[in-house]
């Protein structure tokens, strides 16, 4: 069970409600890297005490905004605010943020607990305080007793926690996350994809999570920001991000999606524009199984199939002349009988409510 924050328990909240003034805030800002705009102007409100990820894929500016909000970039234009009060000017040992990086950046030589008290060291805080610190923060992360130890004796998982304590400790009010989990295997991953949140609800702290793994952030997150191009293509709750998504390239890069446009729109759907659907909605029947009322179909064969254990994929090569992808979960088929259905003529069939429109200025370009 994960200790409360030695300054109080955690606050309460509901998830992605903003506080009047923001734990950060940012208005307006560019980063430019000589005619290069990483980041070409991003308004964002984060709240107090929020889980908050920003996700997108390599060079989409988000690793560069994270680095602006801990002062290791320089906007070229634009304002950061912490709290209300302008930083954009302020180095980074004068914000009160902390960042918890991909390589963990421990000191080999030095205990866990030395080097988890190593900030209170260089602010001289007495040995017994710090002392009485480092063992409520490794308590946190589930490291008591650890203190002794170095580095090189822990597991991966184990090396991010002491620097995650590390971060901690120094009890700051926004926590800054840079692709932590990024090199620990799949399977620990997920484990400590858990472990952040519950430690994150305990100390009731802001957490601004960067990742490129839409399934970190969909997990962990209270809010996301998709990024692209150095823009903020969407922001809002996980699932609303998911399920209906503003544009064609969230559509694509969060989970997988299909998109319908152009005369093929206008035939399975009935009217024109382009339109998302996820492949989970999508069912598959005989050739010839009437829809319901509701329902929109196409006829089609698959194409290819990929079994995935879980699940399984199917590629179906539509009459009408597209591609879509429709995923079954494996609830009682074996690997050989789902392979089994690759060149079989069907039909697909999907509620008309999951045709989710995205508008036409957005539609190009997944």
């Amino acid at each position: 069970m994960i200790s409360p924050t030695v300054d109080g328990p955690a606050t309460e909240r509901s998830a992605g409600a903003l506080e009047a003034v923001p734990a950060v805030r940012l208005l307006g800002v560019v980063k430019r890297f000589g005619e290069v705009a990483a980041v070409a102007g991003v308004d964002l409100d984060i709240g107090d005490g929020e889980f908050f990820s920003m996700l997108g894929p390599s060079g989409s500016g988000k690793t560069t905004t994270l680095r602006m909000i801990a002062g290791f970039e320089r906007p070229t234009s634009g304002r950061i605010e912490l709290h209300g009060q302008d930083v954009t000017d302020q180095p980074p040992f004068e914000r009160d943020v902390n960042t918890v990086f991909q390589d963990y950046a421990l000191f080999p030589h030095m205990s866990v607990g030395d080097n988890v008290g190593y900030g209170l060291m260089i602010r001289r805080v007495g040995r017994d305080e710090r002392r009485r610190r480092v063992g409520d923060a490794l308590r946190m992360v589930r490291l008591d007793g650890y203190e002794d130890r170095r580095p090189n004796q822990l597991s991966g998982g184990q090396r991010q926690r002491v620097a995650l304590a590390r971060a901690l400790v120094n009890r700051p009010r926004v926590l800054l996350l840079d692709e932590p989990l990024g090199a620990l295997d799949l399977k620990l991953r997920e484990e400590m994809q858990i472990e952040l949140k519950s430690i994150q609800q305990a100390v009731g702290i802001t957490f601004i999570y960067v990742t490129h793994d839409q399934a970190e952030a969909l997990t962990m997150s209270d809010r996301l920001a998709v990024f692209d191009q150095g823009r903020i293509e969407q922001v809002g709750a996980p699932a609303e991000v998911y399920e209906q998504p503003a544009t064609a390239f969230v559509a694509g890069f969060v989970g997988t999606s299909n998109l319908i446009r152009g005369e093929a729109a206008e035939r399975i759907v009935g009217r024109p524009g382009t339109f998302t659907i996820r492949p989970e909605k999508i069912r598959i029947v005989d050739p010839g199984v009437a829809p319901g009322d509701t329902d929109s179909w196409a006829d089609g064969r698959i194409r290819e199939v990929a079994y995935v254990g879980s699940d399984t994929r199917y590629f179906v090569a539509l009459d009408a002349g597209l591609e879509l992808v429709v995923t079954e979960q494996n609830l009682a088929t074996t690997s050989s009988q789902a392979l089994a259905q690759k060149g079989r003529p069907v039909r697909l069939v999907w509620g008309r409510d999951h045709n989710f429109p995205i508008p036409e200025s957005q539609g190009g370009g997944a």
